[in-house]
């Protein structure tokens, strides 16, 4: 992605509510290259609701700078799941990345009254799948 000017500040450093926006592209993303449908999710009557999030900052990303939010998904569980985050951009000193930002975001399913759930059998099989090989849906 690339930085828009919008998610900065009068300095042009990003803000950083934006990072936990970020989280959320990362994180749908990643579902998505899964082949999990959050829609779908949604009409089946389940949702995923944010319990926690954290985050830690390592250095500032700017206006117009490329950057690339790495995902991958860091535990699951009966009834929900965390998800873990970079975010980095090419460092062009040493050649390879800078890390701006890593965090995580653990969801727990509900139904639609917002009763905690067991997540769908066919879904946590596909999750439990994904942590066997989280490198092969990372981005």
């Amino acid at each position: 992605m690339r930085v828009r000017y919008a998610e900065t500040d009068a300095m042009g450093v990003v803000h950083h509510s934006q990072y936990v926006i970020w989280f959320e592209v990362g994180r749908s993303s990643f579902m998505r290259n899964a082949g999990v449908s959050y829609a779908e999710i949604e009409r089946g009557g389940r949702q995923f609701r944010i319990a926690e999030v954290g985050a830690r900052y390592h250095a500032p990303a700017c206006y117009d700078q490329v950057i690339t939010v790495r995902t991958w998904l860091g535990a699951l569980h009966s009834r929900g799941l965390t998800f873990s985050y970079a975010i980095v951009r090419p460092d062009a000193v040493g050649g390879g990345e800078q890390v701006l930002v890593t965090g995580f975001t653990k969801l727990i399913c509900t139904d639609r009254a917002g009763q905690v759930q067991r997540l769908p059998a066919e879904l946590r099989q596909v999750l439990q799948a994904l942590t066997e090989a989280p490198a092969a849906l990372a981005g």
